[in-house]
């Protein structure tokens, strides 16, 4: 079974620098990248209606994201990534799929360049949840240029 590199995808300047590396691996080692989009639900009390049409806005955004995001990860992983969509808190989100999908291997992260952390995902998982995870992360630095990644991967 090839390994999977999963990356979550939000909208954040890190996420190219987690693709490509993750890309990276997966072409180098015969596996494939997985993307992961989860959509923040908030349960704050609107019209059933309104809640509904906003849902499926959210599933629409995530959806194209995800298939811009998949075109450009064909061409440097060499085959299509294994898509995700979760609704949800995107930490819970990202580990109940790693415990329901034991063909994860290596959940790939980007850390922020910016000076008030590494984010709040690895924040989250290097913190007291590390405990819950069930395969290695690979954190990368968010500064990392082309050639770099292209060196350590």
């Amino acid at each position: 079974m090839p390994r999977i590199f999963l990356v979550v995808v939000d909208e954040s300047d890190e996420l190219k620098v987690a693709l490509r590396y993750a890309c990276r691996r997966a072409r180098r080692t015969g596996g494939r990248v997985a993307l992961l989009y989860v959509i923040d639900t908030d349960d704050d009390g609107q019209w059933m209606g309104v809640k509904e049409l906003m849902r499926e806005e959210k599933r629409a955004e995530a959806e194209a994201l995800l298939m811009k995001v998949a075109a450009e990860v064909e061409p440097m992983a060499g085959s299509l990534p294994v898509v995700y969509i979760r609704e949800g808190r995107r930490r819970e989100a990202l580990l109940e799929l790693i415990d329901e999908d034991p063909s994860i291997s290596i959940l790939v992260l980007a850390a922020s360049t910016s000076p008030d952390g590494p984010g709040p995902l690895i924040s989250y998982l290097a913190g007291k949840y590390s405990h819950r995870l069930k395969v290695p992360v690979t954190i990368v630095p968010g500064s990392l240029t082309d050639a770099q990644i292209a060196a350590l991967a």
